[in-house]
């Protein structure tokens, strides 16, 4: 890691004022008294719901800005991230969503307070991201059952509000009422495979697949993509799965199948998949060419941080 000039750079904040519990202008707020002053020039921009994010930070990278403070859930952060690896600017991560995986798994604090101190002595540090069809994704890319588990939650969301529980029960509701297992090729590693499953998922996030008590996680610090295959085909079986998954309590080696790569190619059945990435959804056409971006991205981290790519 190399210390981070934060007076010399121009920093733009894309904040998503919609994310998690809507405190996106309380956010702006605190990174203008931050670093008003501190910086070269400053430039605050309020996302709101229905407005292009990835757009945004992408204009921001063309107009020359150094750093871009992404603000918001992991869906704000996979988009900015999108818009910064592979040029030569640099992010830094403002937690406001709901789960916050990325910003855990960088080691960057899991609250905006704690996060706002990266700016006391801000350190710079390039990791591996993930791309499927030259889509960057930080945490997971997921097909099956998890799409229908996000469209099931945003409803239950807009009922009862955001909460970790609410998320957890959406989970539970989509996959009892799943119906249609998915059709899986897989081509890794020299060899082709074949599965039936209601549930797959390529992770690059190690912690995220710590906290659920999943394998895979050395691969992906050995700059791999972790690809998990549910076991279970229907409801029944998936949901009991799904709720060791909640507690950490995975069955390892009994309700996931690993296969662990550099690069692999998924392809689906049904051809036209809805593809879950941090926390987004968005329809895909398969074949799904996954593969890792070594050291693309630079992200600003407390100096202290063991987290993601720390070694």
């Amino acid at each position: 890691m190399a210390q981070f000039e934060l007076s010399k750079a121009r920093v733009c904040a894309v904040v998503n004022v919609g994310s998690g519990r809507k405190a996106g202008p309380t956010i702006a707020t605190q990174l203008h008294e931050r670093l008003s002053g501190r910086v070269a020039e400053l430039d605050i921009r309020k996302v709101e719901k229905g407005e292009d994010l990835l757009a945004i930070a992408r204009d921001a990278v063309e107009q020359g800005f150094d750093l871009i403070v992404a603000a918001g859930g992991d869906g704000t952060q996979a988009a900015v991230a999108s818009a910064v690896t592979g040029t030569d600017a640099a992010m830094v991560v403002i937690p406001g969503g709901t789960f916050n995986y990325f910003a855990r798994d960088l080691g960057s604090g899991e609250t905006v307070d704690e996060a706002l101190k990266i700016f006391d002595a801000p350190m710079l540090r390039r990791i591996h991201v993930g791309e499927m069809n030259g889509m960057i994704f930080l945490n997971n890319c997921s097909f099956g059952a998890y799409p229908e588990i996000l469209k099931r939650r945003e409803s239950i969301y807009k009922r009862w509000g955001r909460s970790r529980i609410a998320a957890y029960w959406s989970a539970v509701a989509a996959l009892w009422n799943l119906r249609h297992p998915l059709k899986l090729v897989v081509r890794a590693n020299g060899t082709e495979r074949r599965f039936t499953t209601a549930l797959a998922f390529v992770a690059k996030s190690a912690y995220q697949l710590e906290v659920f008590g999943l394998e895979g996680a050395q691969d992906i610090r050995d700059g791999k993509v972790a690809l998990l295959v549910a076991r279970a085909q229907r409801p029944a079986p998936l949901v009991k799965a799904a709720l060791r998954l909640a507690m950490g309590k995975t069955a390892r080696y009994h309700d996931f199948d690993l296969i662990a790569a550099e690069e692999m190619e998924l392809e689906t059945l049904p051809k036209h998949e809805y593809v879950a990435h941090d926390g987004e959804k968005t329809w895909m056409d398969s074949p799904f060419r996954v593969r890792v971006r070594h050291h693309a991205l630079a992200v600003l981290v407390p100096a202290e941080s063991q987290g993601r790519d720390a070694a």
